[in-house]
């Protein structure tokens, strides 16, 4: 198994048994725990501070907060505070918002990749503890810095990650990023062209891909029933096979199952649509874009993706979170 590994919770689980599984994973030795900022449901800084104030060594990282509803003052503010409560152990994992929600929002989602960059530089500045000036296109700042009067005035080491999939948004990650959250849901192959798109913008700036970390989000179903656990993951999939359709075909997946898929399912997709669906999904397809089956073939489909570039494979576990967490912490315990 790789050196290191990290956890990945979204709402489904109340916020205080998700402290209680993130210090579970703290001590069988799991490197960081990423937290999902899932649409409107939970917000991810708050669970973070949550996590930071019950743990003492885990690093605890955003997966993600969207660059759009937060000026980014607010942004550096935020992990600034965040690094008060567990110096040195704060990642901050920025991406796009995502439409419909975005322009139900207020907020209209123009030039991306300009936006994503001021993002980056501005809350990069403020985190050193500079005073900033910046005169952009979606960010405007005239001589602004972190207004700390009594604590830390020290510059704060919070890498910043950016949680992307597209290849223009993959290549400025590798332009200007520490990290880069590689998505869930798309099988090791798929991580070559956007490992690709990475070196692209890396040497673009002048740096070496390698030195960018490389974080991926990772199903993971386990269970002592093999057939359970791939059922859950398949339940996942299969909806994905119409939403994400371009994405699952650049992964591997047969033109005709993505066809035979999308002529049952039809949004918005009722749970009906859904079972029926899920029994044209064959295990190889799940499998495929997943870390799911008994213990034995999870881990060797983890060493799959950490074969594929991925420097921390992030487990984003169905089912039973203790029960996953200790089936690959075999050798992490401390």
């Amino acid at each position: 198994m790789p050196d290191r590994l990290g956890l990945y919770l979204q709402d489904n689980i109340a916020l205080h048994d998700s402290i209680k599984l993130v210090q579970y994973a703290e001590g069988r030795g799991f490197e960081a725990i990423w937290q999902a900022e899932t649409r409107l449901a939970r917000d991810a800084i708050v669970a973070m501070a949550a996590y930071a104030a019950h743990t003492s060594r885990i690093k605890i990282g955003s997966a993600i907060v969207n660059a759009w509803s937060r000026n980014v003052v607010s942004l550096a503010a935020a992990f600034l505070t965040l690094d008060d409560l567990a110096p040195d152990r704060i990642l901050c994992g920025l991406g796009p918002w995502p439409d419909p929600l975005a322009t139900r929002s207020g907020v209209r989602r123009e030039k991306p990749l300009l936006a994503m960059r001021e993002v980056v530089q501005t809350v990069r500045g403020l985190l050193a503890m500079q005073r900033v000036s910046y005169y952009g296109e979606y960010v405007q700042l005239d001589g602004v810095e972190l207004n700390v009067i009594h604590g830390r005035r020290e510059p704060r080491q919070v890498p910043i990650y950016l949680g992307v999939t597209g290849p223009r948004m993959m290549a400025l990650a590798g332009e200007i990023a520490d990290g880069v959250i590689l998505n869930t849901l798309v099988s090791p192959r798929y991580n070559e062209g956007a490992i690709a798109r990475l070196e692209q913008g890396a040497q673009q700036a002048g740096r070496f891909w390698q030195q960018i970390d490389r974080p991926q989000l990772i199903v993971c179903s386990v269970d002592r029933s093999r057939d359970l656990a791939l059922d859950r993951a398949r339940r996942l999939i299969t909806p994905a096979l119409v939403q994400q359709a371009d994405v699952m075909k650049a992964s591997g997946v047969k033109q005709e199952l993505l066809d035979e898929v999308a002529q049952v399912l039809a949004y918005p997709f009722s749970e009906p649509q859904i079972r029926e669906a899920m029994r044209l999904v064959p295990d190889d397809v799940v499998q495929l874009m997943t870390a799911s089956g008994d213990v034995t073939e999870a881990k060797a489909r983890i060493r799959d993706y950490t074969a594929s570039g991925v420097t921390c494979p992030v487990l984003y576990p169905l089912g039973d979170v203790r029960y996953t967490i200790d089936m690959f912490a075999d050798g992490y315990s401390r």
